[in-house]
């Protein structure tokens, strides 16, 4: 056995196997490593822009959230002015209204009263004059007056 052979011959085998996996082998290898290593940092730099994105979008949602709540605050205070308005007119309204009809029932009472003394007025004019031709028929004597004057009071 020659020495140098058992020696040479596997590490020329050895150095050829190195250069043919360096040549041929490993850089497809460091290739796929390159490429799974961008995809992993591709997929870390989505999240982290995922992440922002999802912080940004949650920012957004609460100032929404909050200018709705203002408009929410305003649209009621609206509405209960306008509530507090519209009892107001109706107070108005009514008083007016009440105020109105109570006139209309004075004066409706007013022409009551003036009819029934103008009707007074008349009836006792009638029994006067009936009363006066009476009294110029009959012979005046007191007993006679009186007896004619407590007819008129019991008629009136």
């Amino acid at each position: 056995m020659n020495f140098g052979a058992t020696f040479w011959g596997p590490m020329i085998s050895f150095a050829l196997f190195v250069w043919f996996t360096m040549k041929f082998v490993w850089p497809p290898i460091q290739q796929a490593l390159a490429d799974r290593q961008k995809q992993i940092a591709d997929g870390l730099a989505a999240g982290e822009r995922g992440k922002e994105e999802l912080d940004k979008a949650q920012a957004e949602v609460e100032a929404m959230l909050r200018d709705a709540r203002e408009q929410a605050s305003q649209i009621i205070n609206q509405a209960n002015k306008r509530q507090a308005e519209m009892i107001e007119e109706a107070r108005a309204e009514a008083r007016s209204e009440a105020d109105r009809i109570l006139a209309s029932a004075r004066e409706e009472i007013d022409q009551e009263i003036q009819r029934a003394r103008e009707d007074l007025r008349k009836q006792v004019s009638t029994i006067a004059v009936q009363a006066s031709s009476q009294i110029l028929k009959r012979e005046v004597d007191a007993k006679a007056h009186k007896d004619l004057i407590d007819e008129l009071a019991t008629q009136i």
